[in-house]
């Protein structure tokens, strides 16, 4: 599994952190960015590398940071087949993933520490899609609202 991985200023300092964490236990992991703290960077500008590779297909799942995770999830559910959430606790992080295909996780720097980031980034990275028929009827229905509104083919 390939995964990505991008912080604005405000969670810059917790990514450092997981990257060093997640390649300890062999993830193949990328960075998107950003490489250094700029006080004045904007979270749509960071987190748009990111869910560009993951709509494209080009990393499996991504984990997203920034002060709150709330700015991230939001400029990231704008690119087709990113399904971003903002998560705070390993319960959702999983469910996420076996219930509703979640492939981009979303936290907040600021706001939780960072084991209990690596132990949500865990559950999300462990869990996988239950193909149990509701769950795809429903996000065949989520699938069908991206098409009419994404207007894609």
């Amino acid at each position: 599994m390939k995964i990505g991985i991008a912080a604005d200023h405000a969670g810059l300092e917790q990514k450092g952190k997981l990257l060093e964490l997640l390649k300890e236990k062999n993830f193949d992991i990328e960075d998107f960015g950003a490489y250094k703290y700029q006080g004045d960077d904007d979270y749509p500008d960071i987190v748009s590398p990111l869910a560009k590779a993951l709509s494209e297909k080009k990393i499996d799942r991504a984990i997203a940071v920034c002060g709150s995770g709330v700015g991230v999830s939001i400029a990231a559910n704008k690119f087709p087949g990113v399904r971003a959430a903002l998560i705070s606790e390993t319960y959702s992080a999983h469910q996420g993933v076996e219930h509703d295909d979640m492939n981009m996780l979303c936290v907040g720097g600021r706001v939780l520490g960072t084991s209990l980031i690596l132990e949500i980034i865990l559950a999300f990275l462990n869990a996988e899609f239950q193909k149990d028929e509701r769950f795809v009827r429903r996000l065949n229905k989520v699938l069908d609202i991206e098409k009419e509104y994404f207007k894609l083919n």
